[in-house]
């Protein structure tokens, strides 16, 4: 009885409530038994408890449940969870007769702590492996972005006639969008319905996600109309989806729409100011930023009120968005100013970007771009010797500018591009398209007076 209180709560919303009631338990003098532990111990992996999980640890040594393998598998999970990969591995070296749930918590420790090679070194050796460790290597090589590593390892388990559950399939999803895989996110989409995988709302929003990212948005809606059950995250995903392709109509549309069946979270709201900065939609975004707290009660954090700045420097309304920074209720960050800046470039206000860039500078000094706009800035005014102070500055404190970086695949190619390189095979012939792009914004009144490459490049 005492079990299955315990077990109830440790699975519930407040796992605090599992260890209040095992003190009751011990004040009481019931006997403990090979379940008890583990349903503790979940608890405090949940609260991430260390002290409580050391506590447990020693009544685990003292009652004799030490050489119990679910105990010591849920301690070693415990104290990852914790922070304290160092005795997961501990006790892990001391189980005599591991498990594969042992060897999964491990690993699945060590990833979660960053020590990924580590994870990787232990899941090679690996007596047995089952469909737990290959998504736990899978879904933690995408979180740590290592998306091609992940790829292979997908592969790998391909070959080896593992079929892939939810979990996997989501992730690899996931990193198939931030590498741009098209064709491989295609595969696996195919893959999902040929085996008749129900496409929840989380494998709905990473398919959404990894269409959109990889510039098919059309299919992105396809896939966003045949999920069942349209959670939050659902018409979130698809309304920021449209938002980065500039379907800033559209995405208002979906989102009117969506208020009528779910109600919108904070993640929806930056999706959406985000959606209205790139269609130039001033009023409709104003509108939806004061609606967070009046109609919905939620409060702006520090990132709506960027994508506001934002809003208003795309469309040139600099006094406005200075005006905001200044109401606003939390200390602006760098990005706050940097959209800021970069709003002063576009537009050219040189009053205002020279009034800020410095001082962004001192809040930022390790950001190499944050240096980049305020000489780019100067550049503009025709100040050459302020630019080259500001980039002497920059080399004096050993601040280096990471280049841009694109990608894009075609015919199962992929091609990237580097900021000032010049090694790609056909350059050339890039640069000639370049200039016939140049060439016609200036036939359209787009008057380019400042070239900075020297500058920037030196």
């Amino acid at each position: 009885m005492w079990n299955t209180m315990i077990r109830g709560y440790s699975n519930g919303k407040n796992p605090i409530e599992a260890l209040l009631l095992y003190i009751q338990m011990l004040y009481h003098s019931v006997p403990h038994n090979a379940y008890t532990f583990p349903f503790l111990l979940k608890a405090c992996s949940s609260l991430s408890a260390l002290e409580e999980t050391q506590q447990i640890h020693a009544h685990i040594i003292k009652t004799g449940f030490n050489l119990e393998i679910y105990a010591t598998n849920s301690l070693i999970h415990a104290y990852a969870k914790s922070s304290r990969i160092k005795s997961s591995h501990l006790l892990f070296n001391r189980v005599l007769h591991r498990d594969i749930v042992s060897w999964n918590s491990i690993i699945n420790g060590y990833m979660k702590s960053g020590c990924v090679e580590m994870a990787y070194e232990i899941f090679k050796i690996m007596p047995e492996k089952n469909i737990v460790s290959w998504t736990t290597m899978i879904s933690g090589y995408v979180e740590a972005g290592l998306y091609r590593e992940a790829m292979n390892l997908f592969h790998e388990m391909q070959v080896l006639g593992i079929e892939p559950d939810k979990v996997a399939l989501a992730s690899i999803i996931s990193a198939c969008a931030n590498l741009a895989e098209l064709n491989q996110g295609i595969w696996i989409h195919a893959y999902i319905e040929k085996k008749k995988v129900q496409i929840d709302p989380i494998l709905g929003c990473v398919l959404i996600d990894m269409y959109a990212k990889c510039g098919d948005v059309n299919e992105a809606l396809e896939v966003f109309k045949k999920v069942d059950k349209k959670g939050v995250s659902v018409w979130t995903a698809m309304i920021d989806g449209l938002a980065i392709h500039g379907r800033g109509r559209e995405a208002l549309d979906l989102f009117h729409q969506m208020q009528k069946r779910v109600k919108p979270n904070s993640i929806t709201f930056t999706a959406i100011l985000t959606a209205c900065s790139h269609g130039g939609l001033i009023n409709q975004g104003k509108s939806i930023f004061k609606s967070m707290k009046s109609l919905h009660n939620l409060n702006p954090s520090i990132e709506h009120y960027g994508c506001m700045v934002d809003l208003f420097g795309r469309a040139g309304f600099l006094e406005e968005a200075e005006e905001l920074i200044e109401k606003m209720p939390m200390k602006p960050n760098a990005a706050i100013w940097g959209a800021l800046l970069n709003a002063c470039q576009l537009h050219r206000n040189i009053k205002i970007g020279k009034k800020f860039g410095t001082d962004l500078i001192e809040m930022d000094p390790s950001h190499g771009g944050r240096y980049i706009q305020l000489m780019n800035i100067n550049a503009l005014e025709g100040e050459w010797g302020e630019a080259v102070k500001v980039r002497h500055k920059m080399k004096e404190r050993g601040v280096l500018k990471i280049p841009g970086l694109s990608l894009i695949r075609l015919n199962g190619i992929t091609h990237e591009f580097i900021a000032g390189d010049v090694t790609h095979p056909r350059i050339n012939e890039i640069n000639r398209m370049c200039d016939q792009i140049m060439e016609r914004l200036k036939q359209e009144g787009y008057d380019y007076k400042c070239k900075m490459g020297d500058l920037l490049l030196e």
